[in-house]
This record gives C-alpha cells, sequence and structure tokens, in this order.
C-alpha cells in the first residue's frame, strides 16, 4: 500500500497554536506530512521565511512523520515536485472556505490530480488567525496563550522586520 503525504503549506506568521494542532490531527491521518512555510511577501510578514522556517521546526519538534521545508512561487508547483497526495487547508468560517475553495479550484485547474482536503481547528482555535496574534504583538499585547512557546521564546530574541511598527508594552492607566 502507497504511503499517502499531506502537504500543510502557509506563512506561518507566526505559528499559532491552530496551526500546530491541525499538524497533530493530520500526523494522525496520513503517513507522512510536509509543512510547507511559503516565502508570503504578498502578506507583509512579521518574520523572515528563514526566522518563521526555524520557528516551525521549533515549534514541531518532536512530532513523528512530520518535515518541514520552504517554498516560493506556486502552491500547484510545490504539489508536483513533492509528489504529495493532498493539501490541507484549514477553515475556521464560512469566509475561509469561499476563499480556500477558489484556490482550491484554481489549483485543480492547473493541475487535474490536485486535491484539496479541508480541516476544521479545534474549537479552542476557532478564532485564531495569524493575522490577529502578529496585531496583538505588534501593539505589545499578551501573545503566550495563542503560540507555542518557542515563538514566544523566539519572538522576544529576534527583532521584526524594520517598519513593522512594534512598539514596547505600555502600563494601561486606571
Amino acid at each position: 500500500m502507497k504511503e499517502k503525504t499531506a502537504l500543510y503549506p502557509g506563512t506561518f506568521d507566526p505559528i499559532t497554536n491552530g496551526h500546530v494542532d491541525l499538524v497533530r490531527r493530520i500526523s494522525r491521518i496520513f503517513d507522512r506530512v510536509i509543512v510547507a512555510v511559503a516565502a508570503g511577501v504578498h502578506k507583509s510578514p512579521l518574520l523572515t521565511l528563514e526566522q518563521r522556517f526555524q520557528l516551525v521546526q521549533e515549534s514541531l519538534a518532536g512530532m513523528d512523520r512530520v518535515e518541514v521545508v520552504t517554498f516560493d512561487g506556486l502552491l500547484v508547483d510545490e504539489f508536483r515536485a513533492r509528489k504529495v497526495d493532498v493539501v490541507i487547508r484549514g477553515l475556521r468560517a464560512v469566509s475561509d472556505f469561499e476563499y480556500e475553495l477558489m484556490i482550491a479550484l484554481m489549483n485543480r485547474k492547473l493541475h487535474p490530480d490536485f486535491e484539496t482536503v479541508f480541516l476544521m481547528p479545534d474549537e479552542r482555535y476557532i478564532y485564531l488567525h495569524s493575522s490577529l496574534v502578529k496585531e496583538i504583538y505588534r501593539l505589545g499585547g499578551e501573545i503566550e496563550c495563542l503560540v507555542p512557546k518557542a515563538a514566544v521564546k523566539r519572538l522576544r530574541e529576534w527583532k521584526p522586520l524594520e517598519g513593522d511598527g512594534v512598539r514596547t508594552k505600555t502600563p494601561r492607566r486606571k
């Protein structure tokens, strides 16, 4: 029987507890999981590709059958090159479905064997979105309950990309 491989792409800027939850669940369903960190230059990332790659590796350390890679370009090209069976996309809300459906259909148009599997996050993470975490971080808020410990540690160590507007946390006035 052929080993089944899933590709889970994303910018992971930063990786969240929701991403980690999905990878755990994907690895129980598939023989092999490739987590592909996308360059994502169109999303004005907080962290460099190399930092995001390292953060994802550290956050997923110890998970069997999980490999972390980077890619730049079309997802369909990564699908072909890695010879995976399916691409996994997380869905939190109806708005996610509409967007992801259009992308899945376009990818299938570009490659007839392209298959997308949609997976819902655990209800504890249904609201969690990297963009929200980034905004909270940039405004000096606490993100410890939103991201893996490795992400908290690294974000404290690394300087974010220039021009991102990160400010130090200021105490609230009573």
